[in-house]
C-alpha cells in the first residue's frame, strides 16, 4: 500500500530523465570556475578594504597624537613667552642680573637668622613671596598683553622692590647687632 502512494506519486511528478545535451559537464565546469575566480576578486577586494579600515585607524590615532603633543609644545612656547627673558637679549640679561642679586641679597639675609632677627626675617620673606605672586601675574599679563611695556616696567620694578625690601631687611639688622653691641657695652 504504501509503495502504491509513491508509485502514483512519481508518476504525477513527470520528472525529466532525458540526458543532458553534449558538452553538459564543460559548461558546467566552467560556470562554476567563473563562480570561484569571482569568489576571489571578491576576497581580495573584502581582504583590501579589511588592510584600510586599520590603516586609517591607526593613521588617525597618528594625528590627533600629533595635534595634542604640538598644542603641548605650543603651549609651553606661550608659557615662555610670558617670561621677561623671552622679550629681548638685554631684558633676559636684565632678568639674569636681578635673579642673581637677589638670590646674593637672600643668602645674607639667611645668614644673618637669629632668635633676634628671625621676625623680621620671617616677614621679609612673606613679603618677598607677595612680590612673586604679583611677578608671576605680571608675566601673565605680559602674555596676554603681547608684550607691553607698561607690564615690562612693572616686572623690572618688582624686581627693583624685591631687592629693595632686602637691603632694608639687612639694614635693620645691621641696627639691631649694633644696638645689641652698644648694650652689651653698656652692660659690662
Amino acid at each position: 500500500m504504501k509503495n502504491d502512494n509513491i508509485n502514483t506519486l512519481f508518476k504525477e511528478l513527470d520528472f525529466d530523465i532525458s540526458e543532458p545535451a553534449s558538452g553538459h559537464k564543460d559548461r558546467f565546469k566552467k560556470k562554476l570556475e567563473e563562480q570561484h575566480s569571482q569568489s576571489k576578486k571578491q576576497k581580495h577586494g573584502r581582504l583590501t578594504r579589511n588592510l584600510w579600515g586599520p590603516l586609517f585607524s591607526i593613521a588617525a590615532v597618528l594625528a590627533i597624537a600629533f595635534t595634542v603633543f604640538t598644542g603641548i609644545f605650543n603651549e609651553n612656547s606661550i608659557q615662555n613667552k610670558g617670561d621677561l627673558a623671552s622679550v629681548s637679549p638685554q631684558m633676559k640679561e636684565t632678568k639674569q642680573f636681578y635673579t642673581q642679586l637677589i638670590e646674593t641679597e637672600l643668602k645674607a639675609l639667611n645668614a644673618e637668622n637669629s632668635p633676634e632677627t628671625e621676625a623680621i626675617i620671617n616677614d621679609a620673606l612673606t613679603q618677598l613671596k607677595k612680590l612673586e605672586n604679583e611677578y608671576k601675574k605680571l608675566e601673565k599679563d605680559l602674555r596676554d598683553s603681547g608684550q607691553d611695556k607698561r607690564v615690562i616696567y612693572a616686572m623690572i620694578s618688582n624686581f627693583q622692590q624685591r631687592i629693595d625690601l632686602l637691603n632694608e631687611v639687612l639694614e635693620q639688622i645691621d641696627n639691631i647687632k649694633s644696638l645689641k653691641n652698644q648694650s652689651n657695652e653698656n652692660y659690662i
